[in-house]
């Protein structure tokens, strides 16, 4: 990765569980905080919070958010103090106001385990300050890529953009294979394929795979996407792409994780 301005990532979070287990995805997770550069702060676009049109967090000190329900009581003995980033989310906002995306924000929104339970393996120090942008399921992959594009600057002043999603996330499915069944592994090796080839056009057009509503039923989970491969996109569409890791959890969930770069 460039040491001086700072990729965009693209990480799956998987299930909450993961801040508990030994898995690939939480080894991997553990070690990419220690490999990335260190940034002055980190932009977070979580599945998690979702808004009609793009909304910013402007906590100094957001609580953690335990939004699940039905797992180990140690998940919900855990918090991320990390503080908040209020300069970086008026950074963010006005960004996109000048680029005529409307944007609203949050004085209270705190950390949904989208943002804090990976923050938490990658960063476990819960020292460098966090900013948030919201997901609008309504809208298309193109205006996630748009949000992207127009906070690439960000990169270069140290900020790390961390979109938060599942590769393949389709809840229905939890844990009726032994393994990854075939229209789950379709979708995941059309995303590697097409990450590697560092254009954006045929990404953006995910949609028209017959398996993308088998990998996404609902697009939350796979928005945050958008936004990494954006702010890492030329005007041609054109990136680089590396994959960082890829495994599988609960036979169906893709925890693929991907860096994007300028070319």
């Amino acid at each position: 990765m460039n040491q001086t301005t700072l990729p965009a990532i693209f990480i799956s979070h998987g299930a909450p569980t993961i801040a508990l287990e030994d898995t690939p995805a939480s080894t991997f997770l553990r070690e990419l905080g220690t490999t990335l550069p260190r940034p002055k702060a980190i932009l977070t676009i979580s599945a998690h919070w979702t808004t009609n049109r793009p909304k910013v967090s402007l906590a100094a000190q957001p609580e953690t958010i335990h939004d699940f329900g039905g797992f180990p009581q140690a998940l919900y003995e855990m918090a991320y103090p990390a503080p908040g980033a209020p300069e970086l989310a008026n950074r963010v906002a006005a960004l996109l106001q000048r680029a005529n995306i409307a944007c609203d924000s949050s004085l209270d929104r705190g950390y949904d385990h989208g943002v804090w339970i990976p923050l938490r393996l990658m960063y476990p120090a819960a020292d460098i300050p966090v900013a948030q942008l919201s997901v609008q399921p309504n809208a298309s992959a193109e205006a996630h890529y748009r949000v992207g594009q127009v906070l690439q600057e960000l990169r270069a002043d140290g900020v790390l953009i961390v979109a938060s999603g599942t590769a393949v996330h389709n809840l229905y499915t939890i844990g009726q294979y032994a393994e990854p069944p075939a229209w789950a592994v379709q979708f995941e090796q059309w995303l590697y394929d097409e990450t590697l080839s560092g254009a954006a056009h045929d990404l953006l057009r995910y949609e028209d795979l017959s398996v993308a509503r088998m990998a996404h039923p609902t697009p939350e989970h796979w928005l945050p996407f958008y936004v990494a491969l954006g702010a890492a996109s030329n005007h041609d569409g054109q990136f680089r792409g590396t994959c960082l890791h890829r495994s599988w959890a609960f036979g169906s969930l893709s925890m693929a994780a991907y860096g994007f770069e300028n070319v």
